[in-house]
């Protein structure tokens, strides 16, 4: 067996008498939370409340708002599809082939896509709207006009609500530019005449 040195006994128990000199901090014992008062917890599950409810009230009219759109879309859908069938009841009664029965028919399939707010436009006189028509040709110009107007229409247009689903096809005419009047321009030739110089 080996003897422990004798001079590493002094630094051992210097060591430990160095640690020993050093002072002790008090450690500190954690406080207990103070217990909320009855008032307390009652404002604290009264706004827990409140806000569930706010949530809920956000998400019924998001889930309402949604589910609005979506019918709306399916009915502006299914009436879409149904356009070219109106267009083909418009040309048979043109050329006077709506009677009878199929003009019952006509006439029930026309009532049941107004209850759907389904709306026809398009005529002549009606302004021209770049947003509602579709201009193919221009008539010229007309004094009869103020503004851009529906001439002509080959393909009447359609809206659901305020979504347009077709635009109508028109030809459209302009009102005709300013003429001089003929009094404006005698007087213009008098005050030629007075201001030329005297030969």
């Amino acid at each position: 067996m080996t003897q422990p040195d004798e001079g590493s006994v002094p630094e051992q128990e210097a060591s430990a008498g160095s640690a020993g000199d050093a002072p002790v901090e008090p450690v500190e014992t954690p406080t207990e939370p103070k217990e909320p008062t009855l008032e307390e917890q009652l404002a604290e599950r009264t706004a827990d409340l409140q806000r569930l409810q706010a949530e809920y009230v956000n998400y019924k009219r998001r889930v309402d708002r949604d589910r609005e759109l979506v019918r709306a879309q399916g009915e502006a859908a299914v009436l879409q599809s149904l356009l070219t069938v109106l267009d083909d009841i418009s040309r048979a009664a043109d050329h006077g082939e709506l009677e009878g029965g199929f003009k019952a028919v006509a006439d029930a399939l026309q009532q049941a896509v107004a209850k759907h707010k389904l709306e026809a436009f398009g005529a002549e006189g009606e302004p021209f709207d770049p947003a509602h028509h579709e201009a193919v040709f221009h008539a010229g110009e007309s004094a009869e006009v103020d503004t851009t107007t529906v001439h002509s229409v080959m393909r009447t247009g359609y809206k659901h609500g305020d979504r347009v689903l077709r635009p109508a096809t028109v030809g459209v005419v302009d009102p005709a530019a300013a003429v001089v009047p003929e009094e404006s321009e005698a007087a213009q030739d008098d005050v030629l005449t007075d201001e030329a110089p005297d030969e």
